[in-house]
């Protein structure tokens, strides 16, 4: 009985550390600066890519949890910074970005200083924008 209780335990902890230390390597990925590579809008063959694009802009995400956007568009560069969360979900880590203040830059449904992106599979990072309505913005980094 004694080598059951010791085995399951002994398993339970490196199940337990094997999880954490696989997380921690999905979610170390996106730090550092991704840079708005295409666009698109929500008829066929409305996508541009590099100077073509209406703007141009990045978002550059720290360890701390803090985060900083800015975009330039006619020769005016706009920068916000905020916070992030992510959460791991099954199509990708999907962020949930809070600014402390409105602003013409933040790409959302809602209006409510909050900004959606999600990080697949193939190391690009997307807006969630494009669900409603906005257009569809595409990050590499």
């Amino acid at each position: 009985m004694k080598k059951q209780i010791i085995l399951v335990a002994f398993l339970a902890i490196f199940c337990s550390c094997s999880k954490d230390e696989a997380e921690a390597i999905v979610t170390t990925d996106f730090y550092g600066k991704w840079t708005l590579v295409a666009m698109t809008g929500s008829f066929q063959n409305s996508g541009t890519t590099g100077a073509a694009m209406e703007w141009q802009e990045y978002y550059l995400f720290n360890t701390n949890g803090t985060f900083t956007k800015s975009r330039e568009r006619n020769g005016v560069t706009t920068t916000l910074s905020g916070t992030y969360t992510t959460t791991t979900q099954s199509d990708g880590i999907f962020f949930e970005l809070t600014y402390p203040n409105d602003s013409e830059i933040i790409g959302s449904c809602y209006g409510n200083q909050k900004e959606g992106l999600y990080l697949t599979d193939n190391n690009s990072l997307s807006s969630t924008w494009s669900y409603c309505d906005g257009p569809g913005l595409k990050y590499k980094k």
